[in-house]
């Protein structure tokens, strides 16, 4: 029965896996026994395994995401898996939020989520070969947090589209899950830990019930057994990696 959770055969490509979750993902998939493609915008991370294949690709441009999984597949032919991770944080005050940085925050955290996804699909469609999608969603996706308005709104968004394209996919054999993490510590987010380790993060550490911040391997398990066959009657579904932040209303005094 635990061959059922190898992933031996598999072909995955993870986006904005050069750091923080997405390598760690990457990382995970590989030790699963997954052949991985490895995405960032620049150079390849040493931290990855030597046997990772890796592109570099700015998401953010309006062809990227159908070039990218051509650049994917180029390296892994039998391509089935997709991890949508790259995603960042631009968010100011609401008050003080700007076009430009609403028009960033969805167009990297959502529309390239869309479009790599639909390329990955098409591709899948044409070679009528089943697969396995996972999306990168946050806690933050279902409770709102203080100036975090535009990122909020696009990691909500994440949350229907894991659900709407498992209803669009399913007919093709393609699964459609998701992750959403609460408080982990990345390079992305140990900015602003380490700068209020004695208010804000205490606060957090109390609230959460296993009483630490997440790492980034937190979430390799999680997307391994999604991608995996044991989770092969699993589709439409988000799993929270969150050490039970969002399970209680009030932490521990």
């Amino acid at each position: 029965m635990m061959k059922a959770f190898s992933l031996d055969g598999r072909a995955a490509l993870v986006t904005g896996s050069s750091q923080g979750i997405g390598l760690a993902i990457a990382q995970g998939l590989h030790e699963a026994g997954a052949r991985v493609v490895g995405h960032g915008r620049q150079q390849r991370p040493q931290a990855l395994p030597e046997a990772v294949s890796y592109v570099a690709c700015d998401l953010c441009e309006p062809s990227a995401p159908e070039t990218l999984i051509g650049l994917a597949i180029a390296a892994e032919p039998g391509l089935d898996t997709l991890v949508c991770n790259a995603g960042s944080f631009f968010d100011v005050p609401f008050l003080e939020m700007t076009g430009a940085l609403w028009d960033r925050t969805i167009n990297l955290n959502l529309r390239t989520m869309f479009f790599t996804a639909q390329a990955f699909a098409r591709h899948l469609v044409r070679k009528k070969r089943a697969g396995s999608i996972v999306i990168m969603s946050s806690t933050n996706g279902f409770q709102a947090e203080a100036d975090s308005v535009a990122y909020d709104v696009s990691k909500g968004g994440l949350v229907m589209l894991t659900r709407s394209l498992a209803v669009s996919l399913a007919p093709h054999g393609i699964r459609v899950n998701g992750i959403a993490p609460g408080l982990i510590k990345t390079p992305l987010t140990s900015v602003w830990m380490e700068s209020r380790a004695n208010d804000l993060l205490k606060h957090y550490e109390k609230k959460i019930l296993l009483g630490h911040v997440g790492k980034a391997e937190d979430c390799a398990g999680a997307v391994a057994f999604l991608c995996s066959p044991a989770a092969s009657y699993i589709t439409g579904e988000i799993i929270v990696i969150d050490g039970g932040l969002t399970v209680q209303q009030l932490g521990r005094p």
